[in-house]
């Protein structure tokens, strides 16, 4: 029973699972009913399923008959009420065709209108496209052609923007055109060709300043020069200055209101601008000889185009070129200041222009750049300056330069550079002038002493006495006394102090503007004339006192003028003092050393005196002619010794009789006169004994001796006339007292008071040196080769002759003693 009621459940199972797919099917899309039907298949009740659907078929079947059934009626009405309308669809047809057919017959002309309209609208909308396409090509085409206009005008930099403007801004909007593109190709050429062209303007801006260079450095230096004339006359008129301001500070105050930047400017910077003195006159500014602009847009077309530092050491590299050159001086150069000053010009030019490159550009040039370039120059002229101005031997040249070096050095101070250097070099170059000055000063003090008198200065009116006491300071009471008088010393006493004095100006002249202390100028003055004095003015005194014609009276007078001279020398340290305004009591002062060169000159003029008296002496003894074998003396003294004395006496007369002043008198008196009648006894006193003893005479006889004894006493007389006043007592006649004694021993043939008295402090001959008495024993002797001068009295004298051995047997005993 349950098997049975398993198997009614399962039909009922089945049953709605058919039921179920049933519902499936009839629901489902057709393409997704695979899966229901496979089901259905895979059961093992597929032949229920079978039955059911055909049942199912069969009450859808009776469902549609129903339905046909119960709608047929209206189905018929429809079809019949359709076969109305067809008949009128039909004239409905016909009526359509027909309007269509006359619409078509109408609307031919109007098809025509509307192509005809057709192509207008497509030619409209062509030029439209046309026209946009041309708007924007044609400022592409403008910009070109206007970038070939600038480059065909030189305008570089503005061609070079319109190039940037192009190709950045304009070309990428019709880049897809073929001209486009030929366009962009070119772009490198064109740069490179602005590059090219620029480079060009440069090399051609850089001859341009090669060239100006002179005319430049000779602007600033006048410009400098004006300035330094402009601060003297403002230091002299300060309350000038009080109220206006110059117009080089007014320059530089609106010069710090320019900042030049634009590379299209020419405008200079206030550096070159030029004012003169004088608003009538202008000195042009160094932007109105050359023309800046090239390098300024050389420099910004570089810089645009990325090779800037290309640019900076090309720029860098021509100008140390340039400097070379410029640097490197004439071989002539030292011959005229002319050669100088262009030097200079150029080289001030020069540093001109890089100034103004420098505050003129952003960085093509740098300080550190000027600053070599400075130190190179400065070495550079240095050196060259030292070689040339070597050559120069002319002080007015030398001066000349000293002053174009200051201008060189204050214009380029002016620009900032450093020129201590060069005014170190000047100090050097002072030792040069002032060698340059003492040759100049020595062709000065020759002619004076050559064109000299050497005869006290006449006097003969009020205008001549002031002329010569302006020249010189000299003061004296006899010159009180009315006119016609006499100064004591000769025109070179004034012309020389008047040439020293000119000496110290040319001294000071150049000393001015090399910015030294008073004291160092002072120093500087009086080493100088210190020179001038110990050296040049020496030289030339002792040349004149050494001078083969010079007279004994015009060497009297040189040292009357050496006296006054020397007596001037205080009245130079005053006047030093008084340019210098330094006081000659301040350390370190150098004094003057006037006072010795004129003391050095006199004693020179006294020796040459007593040099000059001798020589006449010997001039008079080499007329001596004495018979040496004379066997009696004459009845007067030689003849040539008589002129001697006469000689003597009028030239001591000459001391004696003298113009001048009392102090110069007793001078000459008391010192030079006494000085020269003493030295010209002893010389002509030592002279004779020389000519006794000499070895030519070899015998003489007493007669020969007694003859020169009469010669010595006329010396003798003449030393007791006085020639020259002021010797005291016999002191002049103690020059002849060798001679005196000597003779006087072998006249009186007193040998045996001699040698009982050699030796002690009372001998009568004391002066009588033994070997000299022995030479002149030895000439009196008999010898048997020659006749001798006791040849006749050989019987009668034979003691005499033995005595003569005894006494020459004694000499030479003292002589042998004095030696041990």
């Amino acid at each position: 029973m349950e098997r049975g009621k398993m198997a009614e459940l399962e039909s009922l199972e089945t049953a709605a699972e058919h039921e179920r797919i049933l519902r499936e099917i009839e629901s489902t899309d057709t393409a997704c009913i695979g899966p229901t039907l496979r089901s259905v298949y895979d059961g093992e009740e597929h032949g229920r399923f079978m039955e059911k659907l055909e049942a199912r078929i069969r009450n859808h079947d009776r469902e549609i008959e129903k339905m046909c059934n119960f709608h047929y009626q209206g189905f018929v009405d429809s079809i019949t009420e359709l076969l109305k309308v067809r008949g009128e669809a039909q004239k409905l047809k016909n009526q359509v065709t027909d309007t269509n057919r006359k619409l078509q017959n109408e609307g031919k002309e109007l098809i025509v209108a509307m192509e005809e309209l057709k192509q207008c609208r497509l030619q409209q909308r062509n030029i439209s496209a046309t026209v946009d396409k041309l708007t924007l090509c044609l400022p592409v085409l403008e910009m070109y052609s206007k970038l070939r206009e600038q480059m065909k005008s030189k305008r570089h930099y503005p061609a070079l923007k319109t190039l940037e403007h192009l190709e950045h801004t304009y070309l990428p909007q019709v880049s897809h055109y073929r001209f486009c593109k030929i366009m962009v190709d070119n772009i490198p050429k064109l740069r490179e060709e602005i590059k090219e062209v620029s480079m060009s303007d440069l090399k051609d801006f850089l001859e341009s300043i090669r060239k100006h260079s002179d005319k430049i450095g000779e602007t600033a230096m006048k410009q400098a020069q004006q300035q330094r004339n402009l601060d003297n006359i403002v230091s002299q008129h300060p309350r000038i200055s009080g109220g206006k301001k110059s117009k080089k500070e007014a320059c530089a105050s609106s010069e710090l209101e320019v900042k030049n930047t634009s590379p299209m400017s020419e405008q200079d910077s206030g550096i070159l601008d030029v004012e003169d003195e004088d608003e009538d006159e202008e000195v042009p500014g160094a932007q109105d000889l050359v023309d800046f602009s090239p390098v300024y847009r050389c420099l910004h077309i570089y810089s645009v185009l990325g090779a800037r530092e290309t640019f900076e050491s090309y720029y860098r590299k021509q100008r140390r070129k340039q400097a070379r050159l410029v640097l490197q001086p004439p071989s002539n150069m030292h011959e005229t200041l002319d050669g100088y000053r262009k030097y200079f010009n150029q080289i001030v030019g020069f540093f001109v222009v890089e100034d103004h490159i420098l505050h003129t550009t952003q960085g093509l040039v740098n300080r550190a750049y000027i600053d070599e370039l400075w130190e190179m120059a400065l070495s550079k002229t240095i050196a060259a300056l030292r070689t040339h101005s070597s050559y120069c031997s002319d002080p007015s040249l030398v001066l000349d330069l000293k002053n174009l070096i200051v201008l060189f050095a204050d214009t380029l101070q002016g620009y900032g550079f450093p020129v201590n250097q060069l005014f170190d070099m000047l100090l050097e170059i002072q030792d040069q002038y002032s060698e340059t000055l003492l040759k100049k000063w020595s062709g000065v003090f020759r002619n004076i002493l050559d064109s000299d008198n050497y005869s006290p200065i006449p006097v003969t009116n009020e205008e001549v006495y002031k002329k010569i006491v302006g020249q010189f300071p000299f003061q004296d009471a006899e010159l009180e006394k009315p006119f016609p008088k006499k100064f004591p010393f000769s025109e070179f006493v004034p012309k020389v102090y008047s040439q020293i004095k000119e000496f110290i100006y040319a001294c000071l002249k150049f000393s001015e503007d090399l910015h030294l202390s008073s004291t160092e100028v002072d120093d500087m003055i009086r080493k100088s004339t210190n020179l001038l004095l110990t050296r040049t003015l020496s030289n030339c005194l002792q040349n004149v006192i050494k001078r083969k014609n010079v007279g004994l009276t015009e060497l009297v007078q040189i040292i009357i003028n050496t006296t006054h001279l020397e007596k001037s020398c205080k009245f130079l340290e005053e006047f030093i003092t008084n340019i210098t305004n330094v006081l000659p009591e301040t350390v370190h002062t150098t004094k003057l050393y006037g006072t010795t060169t004129f003391k050095d000159a006199r004693h020179a003029a006294e020796e040459e005196i007593y040099t000059n008296l001798n020589q006449k002496i010997d001039q008079f003894l080499q007329l001596a002619d004495y018979d040496w074998m004379a066997m009696e003396p004459g009845s007067k003294a030689s003849d040539y010794l008589t002129d001697l004395i006469g000689f003597l006496r009028s030239t001591f007369a000459v001391f004696t009789h003298l113009p001048g002043d009392v102090d110069v008198h007793s001078t000459m008196s008391g010192k030079v006169a006494q000085t020269a009648c003493m030295s010209a006894c002893k010389h002509l006193s030592t002279s004779l004994m020389q000519l006794l003893l000499e070895a030519e005479v070899r015998q003489l006889t007493l007669g020969a001796l007694q003859q020169f004894n009469l010669d010595v006493e006329e010396c003798e007389q003449f030393a007791r006339s006085g020639p020259v006043p002021g010797f005291q007592g016999d002191t002049l006649q103690l020059a002849f007292i060798d001679l005196r004694q000597l003779l006087d021993l072998f006249i009186q043939w007193d040998w045996s008071t001699y040698l009982a008295d050699y030796g002690q402090p009372t001998c009568k001959y004391l002066r009588v040196n033994p070997t000299t008495a022995l030479v002149l024993l030895e000439k009196m002797k008999d010898t048997s080769r020659k006749n001798n001068v006791f040849a006749q009295f050989r019987k009668n004298e034979r003691d005499k002759q033995k005595l003569i051995d005894t006494v020459a047997k004694q000499l030479r005993s003292l002589i042998n003693s004095h030696h041990s």
